[in-house]
């Protein structure tokens, strides 16, 4: 993966840091729940096809994004939190190069074959 492309998710993870603090929470909320969405990794267990919509679901920044305006809007910063933990997490997770799944298996991403060297 580009370095720029490391860069950008980088500047993405650093921005939700950055919205969790504006939050009322303790700050060991924020790494407590960061790696929650991976819980998704659930559907696997069924089929690569479940597996890869719920993990995509989960790691769609889009979906973080109208969860935490949800949030903002309602003024219920459980919600908000909810959508800046994702798009942290999907952030973070796109940093390491791992991206929104394809059907035909867990290391088949948009971002190119998980454990592949270049």
């Amino acid at each position: 993966m580009k370095t720029l492309i490391k860069v950008e998710e980088a500047a993405q993870f650093a921005l939700s840091i950055f919205l969790f603090t504006q939050l009322p929470f303790a700050w060991w909320v924020y790494p407590a729940l960061l790696l929650v969405p991976d819980v998704s990794m659930i559907g696997y267990v069924m089929n690569p096809k479940i597996g890869a919509f719920f993990y995509n679901l989960f790691h769609h920044k889009a979906v973080a994004i109208v969860i935490g305006l949800l949030g903002f809007y309602l003024g219920n910063d459980f919600i908000l939190l909810a959508g800046i933990i994702l798009f942290g997490h999907s952030a973070m997770d796109r940093m390491f190069g791992y991206g929104l799944k394809f059907n035909t298996g867990f290391g088949d991403t948009h971002l190119g074959e998980i454990g592949n060297e270049k």
